[in-house]
């Protein structure tokens, strides 16, 4: 799809439909929407499989998903409109509108967590507590609500010196309840009103207004199985913990790392407002801390790969074993998303599945970008 001729569309067209085949009919993937945009064209739309396998409901176009972590991005988006607006800084530390906040280092002493570290995930914080922690994590425990969130997440040593290192973790939880004391609204109205809203992304919000479009959660299996109320997904000896029906229940905290629901057309149109500049939720100088690694020296374990304001991107193609081009945008949702942007080719692609974990991580998201780029 680098040469946007009719035929070389229609060989990359091949090369996905096959992929996207492969992984229904071998029964890796049950439902899944494929998006990819060149030069802000929508060059390749596909649907396969089902939203509801046991209901017989195809997934379609306007299939709703559980985002998991494509949540994050938007949250990112929200938290730097607001820094445009003199709302907050990037620097403030979280202690300025979370006072209570206040995670110790392993030796009891007291460290300061700027709303930069939290974008940024160096903030001490992580993913993957002991169960005796009882911290929601974003995709569990329906009914959790922010402030006793936050104050277990608190009460939990950090795991290095804020801005010391980079680890993946519930900093955008923390970083949800931040914004809502900032702004003096709920985390669901600040995104409609700094993102979602002016995008026009009507189906995609912490809530689900037409669940009859809400794709049924399944998990990794051969094959797959329907997720039950709280369901363990293991993979590469990490375990996943998921409860599908969080998305239903208004009590739980709105989880700013895993906490919405959308379609992919949806996703389309913010990652492509993001790649054209910004417009209209954000200006030049936040697109540039979404398009340059913001670690300095801090490696994230990621040959070829740093982390800006809202997501990986590729510093090296060869060492990250990607074909993406240098300065290539890439994230993903563990209830089975992937999401790719190269501004350099002005490529889109986006690929949402309702299976866990195989769509995020598995050989599927991989096997759809060899195709793209052939």
């Amino acid at each position: 799809m680098m040469d946007i001729t009719a035929t070389a569309r229609s060989e990359a067209s091949g090369r996905l439909d096959r992929v996207i085949d492969a992984a229904i009919d071998g029964g890796g993937i049950v439902g899944t929407v494929v998006l990819v945009a060149e030069d802000g064209e929508l060059v390749y739309a596909r649907t396969a499989g089902f939203a509801d396998r046991e209901a017989g409901i195809p997934a379609r176009l306007d299939t709703i998903f559980r985002l998991a972590s494509v949540t994050k991005p938007m949250v990112a988006a929200a938290t730097l409109a607001l820094a445009e607006a003199g709302v907050l800084s990037l620097n403030d530390p979280v202690t300025r509108f979370l006072p209570d906040f206040r995670p110790k280092l392993a030796d009891g002493s007291e460290a300061v967590i700027t709303i930069r570290n939290l974008l940024t995930h160096t903030s001490g914080l992580i993913y993957g507590y002991p169960p005796e922690a009882d911290i929601s994590e974003g995709l569990d425990k329906p009914g959790r609500g922010m402030a006793e969130n936050l104050a277990k997440i608190g009460a939990h040593p950090l795991a290095f010196a804020p801005g010391s290192a980079w680890n993946y973790s519930v900093s955008i939880d923390v970083l949800g309840g931040l914004l809502e004391k900032a702004a003096g609204k709920s985390l669901p109205e600040i995104v409609a009103d700094k993102v979602t809203g002016p995008l026009g992304m009507a189906d995609t919000a912490f809530s689900v207004a037409d669940r009859s479009r809400l794709a049924k959660a399944y998990a990794d299996g051969t094959p797959p199985v329907v997720m039950a109320p709280f369901q363990v997904v293991a993979r590469d000896d990490i375990a996943f913990g998921f409860a599908p029906d969080r998305i239903l229940d208004p009590a739980s905290f709105p989880s700013g790392g895993a906490g919405m629901a959308g379609t992919a057309g949806d996703f389309l149109t913010f990652l492509e407002a993001i790649r054209k500049g910004g417009a209209p939720i954000l200006s030049d100088a936040s697109l540039a801390l979404l398009s340059s690694n913001a670690l300095g020296d801090i490696d994230m374990g990621r040959p070829g790969v740093g982390f800006t304001h809202g997501w990986s991107i590729v510093l090296d193609p060869a060492l990250a074993e990607t074909p993406a081009s240098v300065g290539s945008w890439r994230w993903g949702g563990v209830y089975g998303h992937d999401w790719l942007v190269d501004p350099a080719r002005r490529l889109t692609v986006i690929s949402f599945t309702n299976t866990a974990v195989e769509g995020c991580i598995g050989d599927y998201p991989k096997a759809i970008t060899r195709a793209v780029y052939g």
